[in-house]
């Protein structure tokens, strides 16, 4: 894995991985909250990419760089040459100077990472009326495999909860089966 690589060619361990499933575009980050209460100043949070944390809106982004910088933990990400530059740094001057760079960088890359993901939606949305209006629309096709399993517990009677924590599908998936499945039984 590259991050382990990565680790490893500039000496640093890897105390703990956080994967978090949650979009980047929200701060609503389960995993990246965890991280961040139980990391200590001075603690590099090591990621593939920077705008894995950095999709939010400007609010957002200012209240996330907010925690990360009253935590005292250093972001260094691989597709950010500025960010590895602070990991060896010998003086306060040097230092000082890659912070500020490295600073002024994530939040360009915030900025960045936010627009390319408001272009994406924005795209996707225009694609999806094209596709209406040429009565080529489908929407997301059903997984046929998961509803079948979904099937098969609620026949064995499990809870919502259970099926939730067995095959780790929504409420909302499991919703469309107990109703398409009352609905085929009538």
């Amino acid at each position: 894995m590259e991050l382990e690589a990565f680790a490893h060619s500039h000496d640093l361990k890897i105390s703990k991985y956080f994967k978090e499933n949650e979009s980047g575009a929200s701060l609503q980050r389960p995993q990246l909250f965890l991280l961040l209460e139980i990391a200590e100043r001075g603690d590099i949070l090591l990621c593939e990419q920077i705008d894995r944390i950095s999709r939010l809106t400007a609010e957002d982004w200012k209240t996330l760089r907010g925690l990360i910088e009253s935590k005292g933990i250093r972001v260094v990400s691989l597709d950010l040459p500025t960010s590895h530059q602070l990991l060896h740094v010998q003086d306060e001057f040097t230092a000082r100077m890659f912070e500020a760079m490295n600073s002024m960088m994530l939040d360009m890359l915030a900025a960045i990472s936010r627009k390319d993901y408001e272009d994406r939606r924005r795209r996707q949305k225009q694609g999806i009326e094209k596709a209406k209006r040429e009565k080529k629309y489908r929407g997301r096709p059903v997984d046929e495999s998961l509803h079948h399993k979904v099937q098969e517990l609620l026949s064995d009677g499990k809870s919502w909860s259970k099926i939730q924590t067995l095959i780790g599908c929504s409420r909302a998936t499991i919703a469309k089966v107990a109703k398409n499945s009352s609905l085929s039984e009538e």
